[in-house]
């Protein structure tokens, strides 16, 4: 008899954990629009190449992690955007929030963190638009909402077609326009 209350014990917590668990995470809808609505001013500060309204998200001990390192605190995320915008013009920045984001950090209420897909156009001054995107997750410190860290990486683009077969001797134009006039000079027998 107290196998079998034992078995129906275990059986009864295996069914019941999960559904405690899918509970646990399912975001409070509050606390998603919030997060939405901040991650909304970012994005419009990056669409606008504002550097100061950027770093103005972040908390002023904040971190940004780039793909080439961490950059910190809030001056130093507006001079590291400044430089960008200098480089790059942004548009059509887009970071939707996963869906089971975000997560309570502690019982205070204060801190979250939360991940999502990324993506933008980019223009350079000799080259684009191109299309970027990536995957970012941020941890949000404090009553006014400010970002304590921000990490992103970016998508590598999809492989680049091998170049087409051509004569390595025309590498560039000159070589080129000299390679046609030796084989002009080859068919007619006579210099161009």
């Amino acid at each position: 008899m107290k196998i079998r209350l034992v078995t129906l014990l275990g059986l009864a917590i295996s069914f019941a954990l999960p559904i405690f668990a899918q509970q646990t995470n399912t975001p409070d809808p509050q606390l998603r629009q919030r997060l939405v609505a901040l991650i909304k001013k970012h994005t419009d500060a990056l669409d606008k190449n504002d550097a100061a309204a950027v770093a103005a998200v972040f908390t002023e001990d904040g971190i940004l992690v780039t793909p080439d390192g961490p950059i910190s605190g809030r001056e130093s995320i507006e001079k590291y955007y400044a430089g960008v915008f200098k480089q790059v013009q942004l548009s059509n920045n887009l970071a939707p929030v996963d869906d089971d984001s975000p997560h309570i950090i502690g019982t205070a209420g204060n801190e979250m963190w939360a991940t999502g897909k990324w993506s933008a156009t980019v223009k350079g001054q000799n080259f684009g638009p191109v299309e970027a995107k990536g995957y970012w997750s941020v941890i949000r410190k404090g009553d006014d909402w400010k970002i304590r860290m921000l990490t992103f990486n970016q998508t590598p683009a999809p492989a680049a077609a091998p170049p087409r077969a051509t004569n390595s001797r025309c590498n560039n134009e000159a070589t080129h326009t000299s390679q046609l006039q030796l084989d002009l000079w080859m068919i007619t027998g006579r210099p161009s």
